[in-house]
């Protein structure tokens, strides 16, 4: 984490940053990227190099017509310089990202997995994140426990720098820790092709005065006149870029020595005096700096920044594929930009994009890091299961930590009101259809934990784009739980959503189930006249019926409920599978009812209740189908909620077809042999913690 008094310290130059970013917009265009080979025996490959030459002086306009230095292909004539070797195997290498918003953290995890894929070294990954993304990738980066890799999560507050992050590279030296020398920038819109350390390795070409490493920009921009009264920033020839979707290397202590800072702000200032703003954001700034101080610039090979647009000229920077280091999309149109390779670029994109980011746990042989606590401690807990123990894969699935994307869509929270409720559910790929309806139904916020792999996330994704009901609803949170082993763990993902809701309430639901649509009002106005937030503990159930077609009138009132009821096109829920599991919710009673009334605890009851939003979460050593519900209502009454029946509430399960852990469940005498030991398990550790009031429990568990 960055010093709690560094982003105040960076305060001080919010006011000018302000002023930089007025009239801001992405300006991308392409340009040519060169490749000259020599052949012959012992020849060595060349490194690729743009025009501007390292001695800093510009080629100028005669550089792209009719220069003496391109030859007959059309390619520049580089510099061959014999290969400088990749850094030590062991040697940590320095990455540092900005990312900001929702979006900004899905792109940067793509970026992430094609660096895992390719790396041989240690990473420390510096995120210099706002406070959206943060969030998102603090538990993201804990939870995949990738092994040699150290994530920094930072962030600077809104109140500085709400809407500056286009220009947050150039105050990079003095927000990253003061001892950190040397450093990679990465966007976030780039796919690495190759291993970063080759990029690593250019630091060595960096003469003593060189601090920034830049690819050349690929555009006439500031060369100037490309219209009546243009006027860019001053640059070096084409200029560098620096802009969104760039790769930078900056040797940070030669910028802090050289006072970066002071640098790029009294040149900012000097040209804010004849330039009304900055049209493309820190690139005119860095630009202008490097103009005056053209000893500071490194030009990197351009291989290592293959942009593609409708126009690009980038496949002059390379030969073939081997060629290709780092790739990124330019173009607002992405991956449907038209270029001559661009099936090649697609396919490597979405390769990293579906990828499997459990495959990238995995050690660097030969580099021993020291695993976080929460590491280690798994290891441990695995290294003791039992090989030949018939419910290992219980025992395994229940330890697994499975990586969290929370607020995997944009998200906005609903303002603070005193009784607000949030609907609380799981469901995997095969129950998206529902998801609409369940909109419909209701209109306050929810959290919604996904069970999903890597290329299911970005099937939801489109799913959710495509509709416009679901598009609109942005107080519904969507938390993409990745899936990992053979069962489902039905009480983690539920207890992932559960973290999430941000209301003082939760409804705890079943993605199947369609609530009344005046449900939501219904709860907020009895929790007030129940006057549950004086310290009272109360579950509020809410019946539960069901019914066996797929089409069918919703009621609207319980009046035409009940009439449906009786009608037989509703059943109370399970009714003719398992009664047991609602009958104390005593539906002849709830009939009648007219107000809300308490029940006691029962064996196997699993209501749908309401609770506090710091109620118990659910076991997570209950995976797959069976009691993961009825363990939690034993909690429940263990702590002493009292269970209310609410009169006028009702919830109606939709048919779906059964799940593949039912069918293991009716199947297979060993998986219910393993959820009964889960069961016996449970009841100890409530023995252990409640005492001889757990003792009612144990008996109950016992009967047949």
């Amino acid at each position: 984490m960055l010093p709690r008094g560094r982003p105040r310290a960076l305060g001080a130059t919010a006011l000018l940053l302000l002023l930089l970013l007025f009239g801001f917009f992405l300006f991308r265009e392409d340009l040519e990227c060169e490749r000259h080979e020599r052949g012959g025996s012992g020849a060595f490959p060349c490194v690729l190099t743009p025009r501007i030459p390292l001695d800093g002086r510009p080629r100028g306009a005669a550089a792209l017509d009719g220069d003496p230095q391109v030859d007959h292909r059309g390619h520049n004539r580089s510099d061959c310089v014999p290969p400088r070797p990749l850094p030590p195997k062991c040697e940590l290498l320095h990455v540092a990202i900005v990312c900001a918003g929702h979006k900004s953290s899905r792109d940067v995890i793509t970026l992430v997995k094609s660096m895992l894929f390719y790396r041989k070294n240690p990473l420390h990954l510096h995120l210099v994140t706002d406070a959206v993304a943060r969030n998102i990738l603090e538990t993201l980066f804990h939870t995949w426990m990738v092994p040699a890799v150290w994530p920094q999560v930072s962030w600077i507050p809104n109140k500085h720098y709400s809407g500056l992050y286009g220009l947050m590279k150039l105050v990079l030296p003095g927000a990253l820790p003061p001892d950190l020398a040397r450093v990679v920038v990465l966007d976030t819109d780039i796919t690495f092709a190759s291993d970063i350390a080759e990029l690593w390795a250019l630091f060595a070409h960096f003469s003593d005065q060189q601090a920034i490493g830049l690819v050349e920009n690929q555009s006439n921009w500031y060369l100037g006149n490309l219209w009546r009264n243009h006027k860019p920033w001053p640059a070096l020839g084409r200029g560098f870029n620096t802009g969104g979707d760039s790769v930078i290397l900056l040797q940070l202590d030669r910028l802090r020595q050289a006072g970066w800072e002071q640098m790029w702000r009294l040149t900012a200032t000097q040209e804010l005096l004849t330039l009304p703003a900055t049209s493309l954001a820190d690139q005119d700034i860095f630009n202008a700096v490097i103009k005056g101080h053209p000893g500071l610039v490194h030009p990197l090979p351009c291989v290592w920044n293959v942009q593609l647009s409708d126009h690009t000229l980038a496949e002059r920077c390379y030969l073939e594929a081997a060629d290709i280091k780092v790739i990124h999309w330019n173009s607002p149109k992405k991956l449907r930009v038209k270029n001559k390779h661009v099936e090649f670029f697609r396919t490597l994109h979405l390769t990293f994009l579906e990828y499997d980011g459990n495959l990238l746990r995995r050690e660097l042989f030969g580099c021993p890091s020291p695993l976080p606590p929460e590491a280690e401690q798994l290891q441990q807990a695995l290294a003791q299961l039992d090989e030949e123990d018939a419910c290992l894969a219980f025992r395994q699935q229940q330890l697994t930590v499975h990586r969290v994307h929370i607020t995997f869509l944009p998200h906005e929270p609903p303002p603070p009101r005193p009784h607000d409720i949030t609907l609380v559910a799981q469901l995997s790929m095969d129950r998206l259809q529902v998801l609409e309806a369940l909109c419909r139904h209701w209109p306050g916020p929810m959290s919604l934990a996904l069970y999903l792999t890597d290329a299911e996330a970005q099937q939801f994704l489109r799913f959710v784009e495509a509709s416009a009901v679901l598009s609109a609803r942005k107080d519904v949170a969507y938390h993409v739980v990745y899936r990992e082993g053979p069962l489902y763990p039905i009480n983690q993902i539920r207890n992932v959503a559960l973290a999430q809701a941000l209301t003082p309430y939760v409804f705890l639901s079943d993605i199947d189930f369609l609530p009344a649509h005046s449900l939501y009002d219904y709860l907020r106005a009895s929790i007030e006249q129940l006057r549950l937030g004086g310290g009272r503990k109360a579950a509020l159930v809410v019946p539960a019926f069901e019914t066996l077609h797929y089409h069918f009138r919703f009621p609207s009132s319980k009046a035409e409920l009940l009439a449906l009821l009786d009608a037989g096109a509703l059943y109370t829920f399970r009714y003719h599978e398992w009664p047991r599991g609602h009958a104390p919710t005593d539906y002849a009673r709830w009939r009648e009812a007219q107000a809300p009334y308490r029940v006691q605890w029962a064996a196997d009851y699993e209501p749908y209740v309401v609770v506090p939003r710091d109620c118990p979460r659910y076991d997570p050593r209950f995976v797959g189908f069976g009691w993961n519900k009825v363990a939690h209502i034993v909690e429940l009454d263990a702590q002493e909620y009292e269970l209310l029946v609410l009169p006028e509430a009702f919830a109606i399960h939709l048919p779906h077809t059964p799940s593949l852990d039912i069918s293991r469940f009716r199947s297979s005498t060993t998986y219910r042999d393993c959820l009964q030991a889960l069961k016996e398990e449970f009841h100890q550790d409530l023995s252990r913690r409640y005492g001889a009031a757990a003792l009612k429990y144990l008996t109950a568990l016992r009967q047949p």
